[in-house]
């Protein structure tokens, strides 16, 4: 069959074996995936299918960059899986995917790439190469790998948002601690500042009733010694006066006779 192919027929025919054999399995393992060709070379550059997969609330699992090559037994110039993968990575970059995956049929003796899943970690991050028969089995081990890290990172989440919730707790504690200190303090300061105006004004008050009492004495010398004015004492020592005061308490001469 790949006698009758041209190189780019034998490449097609790569992509559409990867695509039935995943359609094959779809709707049973990946109901949810995405799996279509990588249309976009707006970047000047495209992979050949892009894979994405969610769980039930719409989160992102995973992302895979699929590039698939191969080539005609009677390709005179023969390439190897290494002169693709720089361009791979790139395109996995730029279409924002976490995985990229060279399934290629290339180098078809290269005891490497025949063993099995070989990862090439060692030159560009989260890239593997493998033989098409292991195209299902990597895309169903990194998706149940990345569920479970899911899982993991949901647990991590909710542990920070508790330890998030407790560090809140505290600090709102702390604050309704220090303001009620703060009002504590203000209000005995006040409480402090009237028990002083108090005491200024009892004092204020003591002075007021002491002047009073004062003068209530002196009033009551005073009409003592009102009460106590006689003709006798007023007119002690001043002979005028004294026969004036005679005069009028005698009676008149013609009344008399």
């Amino acid at each position: 069959m790949k006698a009758r192919l041209s190189t780019k027929m034998v490449g097609e025919t790569l992509e559409q074996h990867c695509e039935t054999e995943f359609n094959r399995v779809r709707s049973m393992a990946f109901p949810r995936a995405y799996f279509e060709k990588d249309n976009d070379a707006r970047t000047g550059s495209k992979g050949d299918y892009i894979f994405r997969d969610s769980d039930e609330a719409g989160t992102e699992l995973i992302s895979i960059m699929f590039e698939m090559k191969n080539e005609s037994d009677k390709t005179a110039t023969k390439s190897k899986n290494e002169d693709f993968l720089r361009e791979l990575d790139r395109d996995r970059i730029e279409k924002g995917c976490e995985y990229a995956i060279l399934v290629s049929l290339l180098e078809p003796d290269n005891e490497l790439y025949n063993t099995g899943i070989v990862d090439v970690f060692h030159r560009y991050p989260k890239m593997y190469v493998i033989r098409p028969q292991f195209f299902l089995p990597m895309i169903t081990l990194l998706r149940n790998a990345s569920l479970n890290s899911l899982k993991y990172r949901t647990e991590l989440a909710l542990a920070k948002a508790q330890n998030i919730d407790i560090t809140q707790f505290e600090s709102q504690l702390e604050t309704f601690k220090n303001g009620f200190l703060k009002n504590t303090d203000l209000a005995s300061r006040h409480f402090h500042t009237a028990i002083t105006e108090i005491d200024k004004s009892i004092d204020h008050l003591q002075k007021t009733k002491d002047a009073l009492i004062g003068a209530d004495r002196n009033l009551r010398l005073a009409n003592d010694k009102a009460q106590d004015v006689t003709i006798k004492k007023l007119t002690r020592g001043n002979p005028t006066m004294a026969a004036k005061f005679a005069e009028l308490k005698s009676p008149p001469a013609e009344a008399a006779e």
